[in-house]
């Protein structure tokens, strides 16, 4: 039997699993092992696992029932500490990127309020405080205008000139062609752009 969390469970099943989280969490604290927890209370591996997560992180305190389930948001008071997160960069957080994208914020929302928002809310939630989609202002400064122009000018032509025609019906002008396992050729689907997205204050 689990004992997931969730919404639509009344104040005595919340305090049911409550207690069961407590149960694992002081057995936990002498070294007991997940599979035998998770075989004595009667609930998944998985679920115990995710309680020692948990635990580990925050002690008993971490395992209390958070009442209620409500849609999650955060508030402005939290949106004011995330804020000042957000100023530090994506590398105080542990990410390589230089750029915020909106799955990097959801996770920091979800380690320092412990609030789990879809990236569709993440969006709105930034947009309502003022943020918008970070765009380069400028091209990079090791962009070479001269070779740039040469390869229009001679290599492009000579690299158009080779494709080959596309089948007949074709509407993608953008589709490429790759071999397959046969030494044929099949058209590939025109890749998409990542839905990640970069960020910056308004």
């Amino acid at each position: 039997m689990r004992y997931p969390e969730g919404g639509g469970v009344t104040a005595e099943r919340r305090a049911f699993r409550e207690k069961i989280r407590l149960q694992a969490g002081r057995r936990f604290a002498v070294g007991e092992r997940t599979a035998v927890i998770a075989k004595d209370l009667r609930v998944s591996v998985r679920s115990v696992e995710r309680w020692r997560r948990a635990w580990r992180e925050g002690g008993l305190e971490a395992l209390h029932s958070a009442g209620p389930a409500n849609s999650p948001t955060v508030t402005d008071a939290q949106f004011t500490v995330l804020e000042e997160e957000l100023v530090k960069g994506p590398a105080a957080h542990g990410f390589e990127d230089q750029r915020w994208t909106l799955v990097q914020v959801q996770s920091v929302i979800r380690r320092r309020f412990r609030v789990s928002l879809s990236v569709a809310t993440v969006w709105r939630l930034l947009k309502r405080h003022g943020w918008s989609w970070q765009a380069p202002s400028r091209r990079a400064l090791e962009r070479d205008e001269h070779a740039v122009e040469l390869w229009k000018r001679e290599v492009w032509p000579r690299v158009k000139a080779s494709r080959r025609p596309m089948g007949a019906g074709s509407s993608s002008s953008c589709a490429v062609r790759r071999c397959d396992s046969r030494g044929g050729e099949r058209p590939s689907p025109p890749t998409c752009r990542s839905r990640e997205v970069e960020l910056r204050a308004a």
